[in-house]
């Protein structure tokens, strides 16, 4: 007796924020995105060709302790991102921007272990053989231990990585590769989020540490699930202009280290080259004594980076003033002008105002605000502050300026770097357990910080 197969089940899913629906949506319910459904074909469980491990579960305390050291890069800037280095068996996810750097950085990478007389793999379901050994000999990132292989089957890659046993495998990128048992194009939702599951679990069970590229969306964020950022053990974001020198390497989740932590780059000729002191980089082109510009300390992750805070103040011919922030959120900037208006007096209403952090890299913690206060009272007032003054604090509502944390680090950073001049928020200065050659001068208010000043 012949029993008729049964169909399989096709549905449609955002391709945005992964919403299934029996019938063709022109607009997400989910999302809210427009255009983003497509039809993909259910493949059953029993179908998929997985072998399902049966592992019994163990007492805690009796669970294996893991003491395998890091496998470090080479690369300082990218180990401090890491936590130190790779750990073995984590799968690490790298996003950005077309044409930031992402394969250049991989291709570093891969040079520096394999300098270590380790093997590694090199995954590439978007380029052929003949354009990443340009790249590679351009910049000089060639080893005998280097081995190449162009591939975007998910089940060919897994058998390679298995019987290679590199130490590191780097699969550029995610979104080309395809599992043969799903019908679905590359990129869509259900290959990423299966291609990136059976990846991450050869990677747990053969203990091989792999390196993920991701590509971005337009809004900025990792394209395909949401779920893929949470599969993974780390994600690494590149930030910066491709115009621009430098570039910024953050990460965002780390099972095995801090998060915020930042690697500074600058693409040069020969690839990306490792900043060791961004301070030093970021301020060099400062100008000295020009209205609307301060210098703030900065905490990224466990670094202190200083960088200069710029603002520009200039009457509006329009009908409604413009309030542009570049490196720093646009809504706390119309908030510090709101209090600027109403408990220091400044007449900002009728003024375009544009801020901007130079350098390229963006800051988002509380303690730019007295920055951000400063330089545009400065550029108002049109009168410098003096250059060897830092600035930070938090500003409330209310006018008051709030705690900043690290603060030891943050003065001495300013202190290496030659600032005499240290204004912070008064009860950072009371609670300071040692004194500091620079000359600390603390304020409650934003009146007091602007009669300090001016």
């Amino acid at each position: 007796m012949n029993i008729p197969k049964k169909k399989e089940k096709a549905v449609f899913i955002c391709q945005k924020c992964g919403y299934q629906s029996l019938k063709w949506l022109g607009r997400c319910g989910q999302c809210g995105e427009w255009e983003s459904f497509l039809e993909e074909v259910i493949v059953p469980m029993h179908k998929r060709g997985q072998a399902r491990l049966s592992i019994a579960p163990v007492p805690l305390y009796l669970a294996p302790d893991s003491d395998e050291e890091r496998l470090p890069t080479g690369i300082n800037e990218l180990d401090r991102t890491l936590g130190g280095g790779i750990v073995p068996g984590s799968v690490v996810l790298i996003g950005g921007d077309p044409g930031i750097g992402k394969s250049t950085l991989l291709l570093h990478l891969l040079a520096a272990i394999a300098s270590q007389n380790r093997r590694v793999l090199y995954v590439s379901g978007e380029e052929s053989a003949h354009q990443i050994k340009m790249r590679a000999k351009r910049l000089a990132a060639i080893h005998p231990e280097e081995y190449l292989a162009c591939e975007n089957r998910v089940e060919v890659i897994i058998a390679m990585a298995r019987e290679m046993r590199p130490a590191l495998l780097a699969v550029d990128s995610i979104q080309t590769l395809v599992c043969e048992d799903f019908p679905s194009a590359p990129g869509s939702i259900t290959q990423v989020r299966e291609s990136a599951a059976r990846i991450l679990a050869m990677a747990k069970q053969e203990n091989i540490p792999t390196i993920l590229v991701g590509h971005v969306t337009k809004d900025g964020v990792l394209a395909g699930p949401k779920i893929l950022e949470h599969m993974v053990d780390t994600v690494l974001y590149f930030e910066g202009d491709r115009n621009h020198a430098f570039r910024i390497v953050r990460t965002v989740k780390n099972r095995f280290g801090s998060t915020n932590e930042i690697g500074v780059f600058e693409m040069k000729e020969e690839g990306l080259v490792q900043v060791n002191n961004p301070s030093e980089i970021f301020l060099a082109e400062r100008p000295l004594d020009v209205p609307g510009s301060v210098v703030l300390p900065s905490i990224e992750g466990t670094r202190p980076i200083l960088v200069e805070v710029q603002a520009l103040v200039s009457p509006t011919n329009l009908g409604t003033a413009r309030r542009t922030a570049i490196g720093a959120d646009p809504q706390r900037l119309s908030l510090l002008c709101a209090v600027l208006e109403k408990k220091a007096g400044l007449n900002l209403y009728g003024h375009d105002i544009f801020l901007n952090i130079a350098g390229g890299i963006r800051i988002e913690e509380p303690a730019l605000d007295l920055g951000v206060i400063c330089a545009l009272a400065s550029s108002l007032l049109n009168r410098p502050i003096p250059s060897s003054t830092v600035v930070c604090g938090e500003v409330g509502l209310a006018g008051e300026v709030r705690a900043a944390g690290q603060i030891e680090i943050r003065i001495r950073e300013a202190e290496r770097l030659g600032f005499t001049r240290f204004i912070l928020p008064r009860g950072n200065l009371e609670r300071l357990p040692w004194k500091s050659t620079m000359y600390l001068q603390g304020v409650s208010t934003i009146q007091e910080v602007l009669e300090v000043i001016f």
